[in-house]
């Protein structure tokens, strides 16, 4: 699954740890998101997609081998 984060917290200027703070993670796992080594909960898709005001689908988008 690919992700779009590195380019939405750029969009509103958020550090990996300050969007890690606002969503109760570490910003170690906010990293491992963006750089596709670690697939989020539902639950932690739906925060991160929150913070950036839209749906989860626009953040996190399948791949042809998911």
């Amino acid at each position: 699954m690919k992700n779009t984060i590195r380019v939405e917290r750029a969009i509103k200027d958020i550090t990996q740890a300050s969007l890690a703070e606002l969503v109760g993670v570490s910003r170690q796992t906010i990293n491992a998101i963006e750089s596709n080594k670690y697939v989020p909960s539902t639950v932690l898709a739906l925060k991160i997609a929150k913070i950036f005001g839209k749906p989860a689908e626009m953040i996190f988008l399948l791949e042809d081998a998911d």
